[in-house]
């Protein structure tokens, strides 16, 4: 396959102004720390995207992740290294971020098609296929400064897609829109594949590296730690998340809740406890039948305020298999911020899953799944009742028809 994304020894260094520099030294001196000296965002980053590829970065915050994809969007220059990209570039760093707020959508969509490389012709030519994508026939003559955000996020998404790119830079491009706008932009992204657009895509979710992605990056501090399936990857981190977790759990985080499970740090409790999950409670109770509703509520205390945390519930069979995992960044639920103390719910309308015993886990995650605030694993015991009709997990209603 034709290679178009080239990194060999990539690596870009930062360095502060003069007088900025000179202030911050004569600080370090005064503490008696060393000199300030330039910071490498990326160092020595070696890798390559073949036509039809997608490739995933991964990595916490500050990584290099969002350095690296600049420099593939031609915004800076590399300080070491070669890079070589073979083909136009269609970029979603910033969606909506090059409109001009006093144009019209239709405007605005025919300028970002023409420095996308485009022809003035050929972006009127498209113009009908990217508002009918973008679902705007009935705001498109607005101008853009009275859209709402999703609004502006579909428009650019709409825009990039259409301009025939040969490479595609993407930041987290599923947080466009509503989950029918989302399945549409899988649709698209796929077919670009199809015809051989390289994508590269910066991701905090594991589960769209492993579901999107052929291979996969992983940054830390600027290194590049690993590039190679997205599957091996992608758990391989998740396991270096959960190793931080267990180092930032306080041993003193020993307690039971109000609904009397045991909970012990680094066994079934982990976590930094910047906010804690100070109960789980199952509605209506641990004991239901096969089919019936559950609601699962996750009480929360949170001394400062923390922004856009993630809470994931999970049901696992007491030998760990799971049966069920969801969080709130992957349902696309809105937290901003929290403080203080509150509650949060999950609502299952039929537990379909075959009769035994399970647990229900719980926890609520930093904004990047860099680490776990608080999780608890195995504390909160569920009992399905039902028939022996079923074996294997799942448990639907269902009937046999003879003719």
């Amino acid at each position: 396959m034709k290679v178009l994304v080239k990194a060999d020894g990539l690596g870009k260094r930062f360095t502060s102004r003069p007088d900025e520099a000179r202030r911050l030294n004569l600080a370090n001196i005064a503490f008696g720390r060393s000199r300030c000296a330039a910071m490498w965002a990326l160092r020595n980053v070696s890798f390559e995207v073949e036509a039809g590829e997608m490739m995933g970065i991964v990595g916490a915050n500050g990584a290099g992740k969002s350095t690296l994809l600049r420099l593939l969007g031609g915004i800076g220059k590399p300080s070491t290294g070669i890079l070589q990209m073979n083909g136009r570039i269609g970029a979603l760093l910033d969606l909506g971020g090059g409109f001009q707020g006093d144009l019209t959508g239709k405007e605005n969509s025919i300028l970002s098609a023409v420095v996308a490389g485009l022809l003035k012709h050929e972006a009127i030519e498209i113009l009908p296929e990217i508002i009918r994508f973008a679902e705007m026939e009935e705001f498109i003559d607005a101008p853009v400064r009275t859209y709402s955000t999703g609004m502006l996020m579909r428009l650019a998404f709409s825009v990039a897609v259409h301009t025939s790119p040969e490479i595609m830079l993407v930041d987290e491009y599923l947080a466009v829109g509503d989950l029918a706008f989302q399945a549409k932009c899988n649709a698209r992204i796929t077919k670009l594949r199809e015809a051989g657009c390289a994508i590269v895509l910066v991701s905090h979710s594991m589960d769209q590296i492993r579901e999107q992605c052929d291979r996969a990056l992983w940054l830390r501090q600027g290194m590049l730690i690993a590039c190679d399936d997205a599957k091996s990857v992608a758990a391989h981190y998740e396991q270096e998340m959960r190793l931080d977790s267990i180092r930032r759990t306080p041993e003193n985080s020993s307690r039971a809740t109000t609904s009397g499970a045991e909970l012990f740090p680094k066994k079934n409790r982990f976590g930094s406890m910047e906010m804690e999950i100070a109960d789980v409670i199952l509605h209506p109770g641990h004991v239901l039948g096969c089919g019936d509703p559950l609601g699962i509520e996750i009480r929360y205390r949170c001394q400062s305020a923390l922004m856009s945390p993630i809470f994931s519930v999970s049901i696992t069979r007491p030998d760990g298999s799971v049966c069920l995992d969801i969080n709130t960044q992957s349902a696309q639920v809105p937290i901003t911020q929290v403080e203080g103390y509150g509650s949060i719910r999950l609502n299952i309308n039929r537990l379909d899953i075959a009769a035994g015993s399970y647990f229900v886990n719980a926890g609520v995650f930093e904004a990047t799944w860099s680490h776990a605030y608080d999780f608890h694993w195995h504390a909160y015991q569920l009992h399905v009742e039902g028939g022996s009709a079923h074996k294997g997990i799942l448990a639907p209603p269902c009937r046999w028809e003879m003719d």
